[in-house]
């Protein structure tokens, strides 16, 4: 009674495990980078709004309300589209030229572990089918090109490892799409934050009592803008 040994080629790929990390890494940064800017530039747009309004008022009393708010023209539509059509696009749009490196670092490794899985799957698939042409059709055409170190390896080793890397292949082209679709998310996002109105004349207030919109009577969140 005859034996199979199954032996498994590459049985804990490194590249996809450093592709993982490189992904959970990536979306950590990007959101907390995300977080640190709106802050920074709220924080800055607020100083620069105060110090126009202040030389303002020594020429001029009449202060308008467009003195105080802050307009940067970023459409979400625009940003969004250029990233679908060519990653980072949209992040030079909004001018956040720092998330280049992290999109196309994270784009970059997922095509080069597709890469390398899907050659992976084509010698494996070779190797495969010129073994088993040889076993039931005696037809050795495929097994002259299989690689030396795959020649020791069982059909049933090799059956399982190229299924495997063709799941491979198949997470490979998912984190791709994945992060292609992070990418234009976080150029929507972004330029849609920069529309919001950080006017310092913007306040919000918890009212009891009748409430005319609602037209009936409760706990009302109010926000007023301006004076």
């Amino acid at each position: 009674m005859k034996g199979t040994l199954k032996m498994h080629i590459f049985p804990n790929n490194p590249y996809k495990q450093i592709f993982l990390f490189f992904l959970f890494f990536s979306c950590c940064i990007l959101c907390i980078a995300q977080e640190t800017k709106i802050s920074l530039d709220t924080s800055i747009s607020l100083g620069t709004s105060k110090k126009t309004s202040l030389i303002k008022s020594k020429s001029n009393n009449k202060k308008s309300l467009s003195d105080t708010l802050i307009k940067v023209d970023r459409r979400p539509g625009i940003a969004s589209i250029r990233s679908a059509i060519l990653p980072g696009l949209g992040q030079i749009y909004n001018k956040k030229y720092w998330k280049l490196p992290i999109i196309y670092g994270a784009l970059g490794t997922a095509a080069v572990v597709f890469i390398f899985n899907h050659k992976n799957y084509k010698d494996l698939k070779l190797a495969y089918r010129g073994k088993y042409n040889v076993r039931v059709y005696h037809d050795s055409t495929d097994y002259k090109k299989i690689k030396p170190d795959l020649l020791p390896l069982s059909e049933e080793s090799l059956r399982f490892n190229r299924d495997q890397f063709r799941r491979n292949v198949d997470y490979s082209v998912l984190f791709f799409a994945i992060l292609w679709g992070l990418n234009v998310m976080d150029a929507a996002v972004d330029a849609h934050l920069k529309s919001f109105d950080i006017s310092p004349d913007l306040s919000l207030q918890i009212k009891t009592g009748y409430s005319e919109m609602a037209n009936t009577n409760g706990v009302s969140l109010v926000m007023r803008i301006g004076k």
